[in-house]
């Protein structure tokens, strides 16, 4: 599967060499100003749309997880929750300026929460996607701004310059001890615990959901990729910055060559990558550096790695559950 547009953007989903079902899916969309035309006495056809100027560029990478059915049904319902609410509540997207800034930031987040509250809803009425859940990465490009609504352990990046920066956050025990001093950042990422994730859309419901939410502003020739991990457990920053200056706007050659190099590795997961050269009349900030990222929920806070403080585990439990050789409770059931 694929997609190319002439918004410079590119998106590539692919099985992988080990799974059967491909439980990801990804979105690249433009949101216009439009009219449908039924009848005039004006000298246009009848039944034609017309379109106003564009309006953004929307980017959308999901993760299934809950068995194969259950985990393609997540991903699957999430991302078509969520062209349903923006095609009904366009307004949101149409009115954006620095005044509305806060209030749009608002609806990001409750637009993610409405979709985790429907896939609770539906795994609650269907036994056999009890549990479904799915991670979800959105980003939002209204120039010079973007936006990116997260949760789970899917991916944002963006390249400026030959550096890469990630702009989200990863959702698991495993970033979660790194961060409380419990593992070396070095070990992250060969840790099994790095595809156990607290936050995701669906699951077990136990926890509300979190939206990590980020702003950025963007710079001529920057490049935005997100991804799936079925990626990044594959690549470092330098071999995606790399890549990306290899490739600049030719984005459909780079998505492919990522999907190419996670298969040539091993290709143990479903493998799904979005990659966009947003374009722009101008610059903002200085040239050459990384913008900073605005954290619009704080995840370095410890609170708020754990909304639940009932279920909050010190650093000494989080140790021993990792070494334990099964999981305690559903909460921490892992990526299927």
């Amino acid at each position: 599967m694929n997609t190319e547009s002439h918004i410079r953007a590119a998106g590539r989903t692919d099985v992988g060499q080990r799974r059967k079902d491909n439980q990801d899916q990804f979105l690249i969309a433009e949101l216009r100003k439009s009219m449908q035309i039924h009848s005039t006495s004006l000298a246009l056809d009848e039944e034609c749309m017309l379109f106003g100027g564009r309006s953004g560029q929307l980017l959308v990478v999901a993760d299934g997880m809950g068995g194969h059915a259950a985990g393609r049904r997540a991903s699957n319902l999430a991302v078509d929750h969520l062209i349903s609410q923006l095609l009904n509540n366009i307004h949101w997207f149409l009115h954006l300026d620095q005044e509305n800034d806060d209030g749009f930031i608002e609806s990001l987040k409750a637009l993610l929460q409405q979709t985790h509250t429907k896939l609770l809803a539906e795994s609650q009425d269907d036994s056999e996607h009890r549990g479904m859940g799915t991670t979800l990465t959105l980003a939002y490009i209204v120039w010079p701004r973007m936006y990116v609504v997260h949760a789970g352990d899917s991916r944002c990046y963006l390249i400026r310059e030959g550096k890469c920066e990630q702009l989200t956050t990863d959702h698991t025990l495993a970033k979660q001890l790194v961060d409380a001093g419990g593992m070396k950042p070095e070990d992250e990422a060969g840790s099994r615990w790095s595809n156990v994730l607290w936050n995701v859309l669906g699951g077990n419901g136990n926890n509300d959901l979190i939206a990590e939410v980020r702003r950025v502003e963007l710079q001529k020739n920057d490049t935005v990729v997100l991804c799936s991990d079925g990626l990044t457990r594959y690549i470092d920053d330098a071999t995606l910055a790399s890549t990306v200056e290899q490739y600049g706007d030719v984005v459909e050659g780079m998505a492919d060559h990522l999907v190419a190099m996670a298969n040539g590795s091993g290709g143990i997961d479903n493998i799904t990558v979005v990659v966009s050269r947003p374009d722009g009349n101008g610059t903002s900030g200085n040239d050459g550096d990384l913008p900073r990222s605005v954290p619009l929920v704080q995840l370095d806070d410890e609170s708020d790695l754990q909304p639940d403080s009932a279920e909050s585990m010190s650093l000494e439990e989080l140790q021993i559950f990792a070494n334990e050789d099964t999981l305690p409770d559903e909460r921490t059931k892992p990526k299927s």
